[in-house]
């Protein structure tokens, strides 16, 4: 694949509802990836969704600067084991693995933007790790990890929540897993994903519906050139 840039502005804010995604074949037949990001060919600097039909290999393959990957449904397998939706993996650098689904699955995909000394591999369930209160009523923050400055969290938001206006210095990247996420300047809803620059600015907040995200702060003062 020749090097593509997609979105690779990160001094711009971008928004990707579901319905705007587009569906793009992988070299294997049975994998399709709708591309958020991407700086490079076969081999980039990237985030992903990725689906797997049933039965569908992936060859193995290396993670030159890491993998990380959240399973959104379907279970999703490699050699070391199996992963239920809800599942959060991150993949060291120089890691490899032969991936595969036998029932078919969903995956939000970023790869090689780790930290070179972020060695450790992760693997949370989130369906029962230990939730913990946010900084106002109707907040839960379920971290899942932290280096370096850049941290990434899931976040609940119970309906009708606020949260007080807030600068992002190292910018944030947030996928909705369910629910209607909101601030200010649009309405988000399940499976959209949004990347604000450093320093933007926002007073997020739900409605009825309520809002589970992911959530990564920290990230984008050394964005993907």
């Amino acid at each position: 694949m020749d090097a593509m840039k997609i979105n690779a502005d990160f001094k711009l804010k971008v928004v990707i509802k579901p319905e705007e995604m587009t569906w793009n074949p992988s070299p294997v037949p049975g994998i399709n990836r709708a591309y958020l990001d991407r700086v490079g060919g076969e081999v980039a600097k990237a985030s992903s969704i990725v689906k797997y039909k049933p039965n569908s290999t992936f060859t193995q393959h290396e993670h030159g600067e890491g993998e990380e990957i959240l399973v959104l449904d379907g279970t999703f397998s490699d050699e070391n084991g199996n992963y239920s939706a809800g599942t959060y993996l991150r993949n060291p650098p120089n890691s490899k693995h032969s991936p595969y689904s036998k029932t078919g699955c969903t995956l939000f995909v970023k790869l090689r933007h780790f930290h070179p000394e972020d060695i450790a591999i992760v693997k949370i369930n989130t369906q029962t790790e230990i939730w913990y209160q946010g900084l106002v009523p109707g907040l839960s923050v379920m971290p899942l990890h932290e280096f370096n400055g850049v941290s990434t969290a899931l976040v609940r938001w119970a309906p009708n929540t606020i949260f007080n206006p807030h600068v992002h210095p190292g910018g944030e990247e947030i996928f909705v897993l369910d629910g209607v996420f909101h601030d200010e300047h649009n309405y988000y809803p399940k499976h959209t994903w949004i990347r604000s620059p450093c320093y933007s600015k926002h007073a997020p907040f739900t409605k009825s519906e309520g809002a589970l995200i992911y959530v990564k702060t920290g990230h984008l003062d050394n964005p993907l050139q």
